[in-house]
């Protein structure tokens, strides 16, 4: 059901309320930042609806928050925000979402794009196609000792660095280090280190990728040279998650949680929402476990940087390999405790991005005289921006921005358009190399199936929660 019926009052350009009054049930507004363009999409799915269940939650704050690029999604729609008071509020596994710190790293090469020419171009992505593992439920992953699951869910990527994968400058430019205090490897079940303990380094399928990319456009040029960036230049996009682990983190705390409501005295719009008090005992253990699967796919997405300098280094030689350095890495699901307006609070972001602006002692010091990096993709055959964090995002959105394009179809009406294999001609058509692990999860992910980046980008600016730096587009794509 679309939910073009649900009443918007317009606050300013890019933002719109639905007012706390809009239903009996819900304790603070719901806002979106879009622009007429982008809302008159968001309507056509559930998700303005789910953005109204999520303000029904015990303990939440100011208000629910949608980015330009939400779409409905389990419970929370993806693309939401919500923040908890530590003392009153809840945690929701569905704010948080299947895929735990699902994120985007980005790597820059010393060399620019026309430097590859087309022969090493094809070398390079047939190396990676054969170091990095992709595809639903693949193992391949980076083998741990006894003992060695459990360090890194505590502790994150430092432990691979221990090992001799990647390295200290890799760790430092993580969000949080790649790590988030306060993971207990106790509260992850057999069943999710089962499938996760051979997924170390892996891509999975879905919406996930490793994409060759060339800097095509400077926006911000004192920020790209803060973040060493420049037109021309050769970078790479991971995006990937915690996967099979995270996802049984969730499935494991959903049932547990829903199976508690009624002992807790809460009431929902929708069971999808399950939650418990943050200071309860299901509340402590579902954090302390999706802290340890957050640290699990910031190690992921280190051992997939590994893995895509050893191919580097196989085609462009050892040099070149050692001196592409990680930009930055990023989570887009995840929950973490934070302070604003001198109030702590749980901040829930389900398909959104941290957005930190300039000073904020979150970020690493080389770049904290431009705000912290943010990477949006957008789709196979567009384009991806680079932006940095502005003071806005404070204010606004509890220091968030999007994280994607946003979908604007489903995967089945994808498929039922384009054959994966007609996408792939078409893409090599335009001097973009694909290698994919089935023509089945290609088309999922065909460019129309998603909003328009640079529309959504546009709107993030002109909101005030994020600039514009670079713009990035295919080379080539790996998916799974």
């Amino acid at each position: 059901m679309a939910t073009a019926t649900v009443s918007l009052h317009r606050i300013d350009a890019t933002t719109w309320e639905i007012p706390a009054s809009a239903r009996p049930d819900m304790r603070v507004p719901a806002r979106i930042i879009a622009d007429g363009e982008l809302l008159a999409e968001i309507r056509g799915d559930e998700s303005l609806v789910q953005l109204q269940n999520v303000a029904t939650l015990p303990g939440v704050v100011d208000a629910v928050i949608a980015m330009p690029d939400i779409h409905q999604g389990y419970g929370f729609p993806v693309g939401g925000v919500a923040a908890m008071d530590v003392e009153e509020g809840v945690v929701s596994p569905g704010g948080v979402g299947y895929d735990i710190n699902c994120g985007v790293r980005l790597l820059a090469l010393p060399l620019d794009a026309d430097e590859l020419g087309a022969e090493r171009k094809e070398r390079l992505m047939d190396e990676l196609f054969a170091r990095v593992p992709v595809g639903t439920g693949r193992g391949g992953g980076v083998p741990l000792r006894p003992g060695e699951l459990e360090a890194v869910l505590r502790e994150g990527p430092r432990v691979l660095v221990d090992k001799g994968i990647g390295r200290d400058d890799d760790v430092e430019h993580c969000e949080s280090r790649g790590r988030i205090e306060g993971a207990d490897p106790a509260a992850v079940s057999q069943r999710a280190r089962e499938r996760g303990h051979d997924q170390l380094g892996t891509v999975g399928s879905g919406n996930h990728f490793v994409e060759l990319q060339r800097v095509e456009r400077v926006v911000g040029e004192q920020a790209a040279a803060t973040l060493g960036l420049r037109e021309g230049q050769l970078t790479v996009l991971i995006h990937s998650g915690s996967r099979g682990l995270g996802h049984q983190v969730c499935t494991d705390y959903v049932r547990k949680m829903d199976a508690m409501l009624a002992r807790y005295g809460i009431r929902l719009p929708d069971r999808q929402l399950s939650c418990a008090p943050i200071r309860s005992p299901e509340g402590r253990a579902y954090l302390a476990a999706m802290a340890a699967a957050a640290n699990f796919a910031w190690a992921n997405r280190h051992a997939i940087a590994a893995r895509v300098r050893e191919a580097i280094a196989r085609v462009l030689g050892r040099e070149v390999a050692a001196a592409t350095q990680t930009v930055y890495d990023v989570a887009h699901n995840v929950a973490k405790f934070e302070a604003y307006a001198e109030r702590r609070v749980l901040v829930h972001r389900k398909g959104a991005t941290r957005a930190f602006p300039a000073g904020s002692p979150e970020i690493p010091e080389r770049y904290r005289s431009c705000g912290q990096p943010v990477f949006i993709p957008g789709s196979m055959g567009t384009a991806s921006w680079v932006l940095v964090g502005a003071p806005g995002s404070v204010e606004r959105t509890f220091g968030t921005t999007c994280h994607g394009a946003g979908r604007r179809l489903s995967r089945t009406r994808a498929r039922k358009q384009i054959h994966g294999r007609e996408l792939e001609r078409q893409l090599a058509a335009r001097g973009i190399a694909v290698r994919a692990a089935s023509a089945r999860g290609l088309a999922e992910e065909a460019p129309f199936a998603y909003k328009e980046v640079d529309k959504v980008v546009e709107v993030v600016e002109r909101a005030g929660i994020a600039r514009r730096v670079v713009r990035l587009v295919p080379v080539g794509v790996i998916k799974g």
